[in-house]
């Protein structure tokens, strides 16, 4: 289970989702009893059905920021920059300057001291090379955001196959975003609603944020054949008071803590301690979940279908076992569920709840693959 082949499956290139379900909430739901392996095949909005009153959801509120920029070199040639480490990066208040380490695609490697230019207001200067990705200084005539938001492209990621689009602002973004800093979105979240998260609320369940801003290094591949030695490139979180209390309450009084998405898995099993209490608080998580992994703070997850060998396909295999991923992964190609960020959805839970054996379902409708 440490072999990075131990990760692999078989995908059809055509169920990569390119574009998202014509409503976030009606994205198809598969749910996989962790403790069983059992898999039912349910739609998105089915969703409140599988949680009772007093369990807390928690969501990750950070919001993707236009992190891919296309400019030229001083000399010319083109340049593609992706800001890696938005969040972390060092703001100049008052001199107009903004640095990050970021990843820089052109014909020829820009040397240290080339000089970049995206708009009539904002440039840049490589000033030094780290770990294969460049450190630069942007400058820029106005507010960086500003300047970002109107220069910059949705960074989609790669096997989405097509240019960001002017819809891709709204629909790779979820709909509680409020903390500028991902530069990826935490694609479990794209499949609620205000009206799904609003029925939630109305059956007494708790909606409760936290804030990692998804960094590259979430998506950077693994390359160590014994997945151990992979190492997670930190990404800044914070968790609020009121969240913290939330998960204590819900763990004191028998109630689950759902994690939406594997970033949000990641932040509370970072701050839990050993008996799944949650600190308040920011920082930086580095964890690496992987099987062998002692889950402490999260009872379920909301999770998208993962890329083969990547990270986030090793922490669903740490929760529900790698057998039982697998296996659910087999059988949702086989029902051509879509696949990765704008794809459809899992409910990894174990299936003993209350709502879960009282709610008897139709089979969902099939979602087109566009």
């Amino acid at each position: 289970m440490y072999s990075l082949g131990d990760y692999r499956y078989e995908l059809p290139p055509d169920l990569i989702a390119q574009r998202p379900a014509g409503r976030r909430d009606q994205s198809r739901l598969l749910t996989l009893d962790r403790s069983t392996g059992a898999v039912s095949h349910r739609r998105f909005d089915h969703l409140p059905h599988f949680l009772s009153a007093g369990d807390v959801l928690v969501v990750n509120d950070t919001a993707v920021i236009k992190a891919r920029l296309l400019g030229r070199k001083e000399s010319g040639g083109r340049v593609e920059v992706f800001l890696m480490d938005y969040a972390g990066g060092i703001r100049h208040n008052g001199s107009g300057r903004f640095t990050c380490e970021c990843l820089v695609k052109s014909a020829k490697p820009p040397r240290v001291g080339t000089r970049l230019v995206f708009d009539p207001g904002m440039s840049a200067t490589v000033i030094a090379e780290v770990d294969g990705a460049c450190r630069i200084e942007f400058s820029v005539e106005e507010d960086f955001d500003a300047v970002l938001d109107r220069v910059g492209h949705v960074p989609l990621p790669p096997y989405i196959r097509r240019a960001d689009a002017p819809e891709d602002r709204a629909s790779y973004q979820t709909v509680y975003a409020a903390t500028r800093g991902a530069v990826a979105a935490p694609t479990a979240g794209l499949h609620f609603t205000r009206d799904l998260l609003g029925e939630l609320k109305a059956r007494g369940v708790v909606i409760a944020p936290i804030t990692l801003h998804v960094g590259y290094g979430t998506f950077a591949p693994v390359r160590a054949a014994d997945i151990r030695a992979h190492r997670m490139h930190p990404e800044r979180f914070t968790i609020p008071a009121a969240t913290a209390a939330a998960v204590h309450w819900a763990r004191a009084n028998g109630k689950r803590v759902v994690a939406v998405g594997t970033t949000t898995v990641r932040t509370l099993e970072d701050a839990a301690d050993a008996d799944g209490s949650v600190a308040a608080g920011s920082g930086w998580c580095d964890l690496f979940i992987y099987p062998g992994y002692r889950f402490k703070a999260v009872d379920a997850m909301v999770t998208n279908f993962h890329l083969p060998q990547s990270t986030l396909l090793m922490l669903v295999s740490a929760f529900a076992g790698r057998e039982n991923i697998l296996n659910a992964y087999r059988e949702a190609v086989a029902a051509r569920y879509r696949f990765y960020s704008y794809g459809d959805a899992m409910l990894i839970h174990e299936a003993a709840s209350r709502a879960a054996r009282r709610f008897q379902f139709e089979p969902a409708a099939k979602v087109s693959a566009e």
